[in-house]
């Protein structure tokens, strides 16, 4: 997250201030000014002043207060971050928005290895417990928790209870995001958390490279924009041993893969000598090289891709790594944890000038995820909406994706083919495990029934493989809500339910609610909450 101001308060770097002090001069203040100052914020917060409080006063400061947790479950590793969050309203209107402008981190869990019960099974047991730890650790208690993010990436999406224990977690407090990320998305994600987009946004390309325990993730950015996205095999903990005995206790296919083939045969409880875990190491690394090279000829590599060969081959300015192996290439970290982190990261640093681009450091690395979500942008659409069967809200946690029209659209078909690019780059086109889509549609052709009708035909075709039985969300820049709606569900005569807003301000990485219309029915709110990084 870029924060309005430029330093942080942790949880113990607060200044507290006696009971009452600098309490009524931050009330006073915003009564004259209309706002609070960053001085008001954290006089307010060192007295954990909440908005009812200050309500009873009989003022409305347009602003809260929300406590936040990011939890980040990961192949090889996962931890949590508590966070206060100071939102700031945006205009007095019914339509309004509270913007997250400042952000104080109150604690970060230590970084705990993810358990499993087997190759396929992700231990929730051992998970719960370092969860309520961590909230003991913190000195919070779940009811106290207005919001958050629960992510499970990387190799532990694919195991057989991930979608599962997103959920388990989502309900220790707060209207979470919640959130199985593949590899696309966990790649945006990333870049995100690491600086790297907020790094590109000086009219620069910078290529985020992710190395994790059981993948690498690639993105490259330019001006603050996802240009690709791509994940491949490689990672630290393919192959892992106890690092008291040193016996192999993990073999992934993929590490079973490259291991054979240069002459490795891991086994169960067998070991790996000092030279064949720095032959592992430099295989590592060779695949890296030759995946940001964009080579997937070999039959290896093409067993590893993930997502398909990288086909970016513009100027790269700075490569920022992130991940876990990120803290051994920065020197962060030196710790043996049975993997090939140290061994993968000193590969690398020995061979930096044959990454794309100069190497650069970003904020975070093995961190480089959300630490929760902004809640609440909080806006009200009405008139031009169009509810199709206004019992099915609430509707809850809608991913946002947004499609980029260029404007030279001609048919449903090259507007459907815009849909299903934007919903590629976040792993949405499995039905079994997409994640609820609202589409956010900024339409750049004029008002005309035979463009809308292009539209609504081009929305139906797009999402009729992957929204089986599901409701269509759509979300308009401007007033066509209702009409492109009605084309949908009258016209068209699709069986799913369908509500169309318009006139609300999203983004991607948003996620919405869409909540029970409001007196007339001729209004609903919608909540957006926005993730939020380091």
């Amino acid at each position: 997250m870029v924060s309005s101001f430029t330093h942080e308060h942790g949880g113990e770097g607060v200044h507290r201030h006696g009971p009452g002090e600098s309490h009524s001069h931050a009330i006073e203040s915003f009564a004259e000014h209309g706002h609070f100052h960053e001085e008001d914020l954290v006089a307010l917060m060192a007295q954990d002043t909440t908005i009812d409080a200050i309500s009873t006063a009989g003022i409305n400061p347009g602003w809260m207060v929300l406590n936040s947790v990011g939890i980040d479950i990961g192949s090889s590793t996962s931890h949590l971050t508590f966070s206060r969050l100071f939102l700031e309203r945006q205009g007095l209107e019914m339509s309004s928005r509270f913007v997250t402008v400042r952000r104080d981190v109150l604690y970060r869990s230590p970084i705990q290895l993810t358990s499993y019960l087997d190759v396929e099974t992700i231990d929730v047991d051992l998970l719960s417990a370092f969860v309520r730890e961590s909230y003991e650790r913190a000195g919070v208690d779940p009811s106290e928790i207005h919001t958050g993010a629960v992510i499970c990436t990387g190799e532990a999406v694919r195991k057989r209870n991930a979608e599962a224990i997103t959920r388990l977690f989502s309900h220790m407090g707060g209207k979470f995001v919640c959130a199985t990320a593949g590899p696309r998305l966990e790649a945006i994600l990333a870049a995100h958390g690491s600086g790297s987009v907020a790094r590109s946004r000086d009219r620069l390309t910078v290529m985020n490279v992710d190395v994790g325990g059981g993948t690498t993730k690639i993105t490259v950015v330019r001006d603050g924009a996802i240009l690709e996205t791509g994940a491949i095999n490689v990672g630290a903990r393919l192959l892992a041993w106890d690092p008291a005995t040193g016996r192999l206790n993990r073999i992934e296919v993929s590490g079973r893969r490259i291991a054979e083939a240069i002459g490795i045969a891991p086994e169960i409880g067998g070991t790996l000598s000092e030279d064949e875990k720095w032959r592992f190491a430099r295989s590592l690394v060779d695949r890296l090289l030759a995946y940001l090279a964009g080579d997937s000829t070999s039959p290896l590599i093409e067993a590893l891709l993930i997502t398909g060969p990288l086909v970016f081959r513009g100027r790269v300015d700075e490569v920022i790594f992130s991940g876990g192996v990120g803290e051994f290439i920065y020197d962060r970290e030196a710790a043996d944890y049975g993997d090939f982190g140290r061994y993968l990261a000193a590969e690398i640093q020995r061979r930096i000038s044959d990454f794309p681009g100069p190497v650069a450091e970003g904020a975070e690395a093995i961190r480089a995820t959300v630490i929760g979500a902004s809640q609440y942008t909080v806006q009200v659409s009405s008139s031009t909406i169009f509810l199709s069967d206004p019992s099915m809200l609430p509707m809850r946690d809608f991913q946002v994706v947004a499609p980029r029209f260029s404007g030279a659209e001609a048919d449903e078909g090259s507007v459907a083919l815009a849909i299903t690019d934007a919903m590629a780059r976040y792993d949405l086109l499995d039905a079994a495990t997409a994640h609820p889509v609202a589409l956010y549609l900024a339409w750049p052709h004029e008002t005309s029934y035979a463009n809308l009708s292009m539209l609504a035909g081009g929305i139906v075709r797009a999402l009729a493989p992957v929204n089986d039985g599901k409701p269509l969300v759509l979300i308009f820049d401007r007033d066509i809500g209702a009409l492109v709606g009605a084309l949908i569900k009258e016209d068209m005569e699709v069986p799913n339910a369908v509500v169309a807003v318009d006139e609300v301000e999203v983004k991607e990485l948003d996620f919405v609610d869409v909540g029970q219309p409001l007196g007339n029915r001729s209004a609903v709110p919608v909540v957006v909450k926005s993730l939020i990084f380091e």
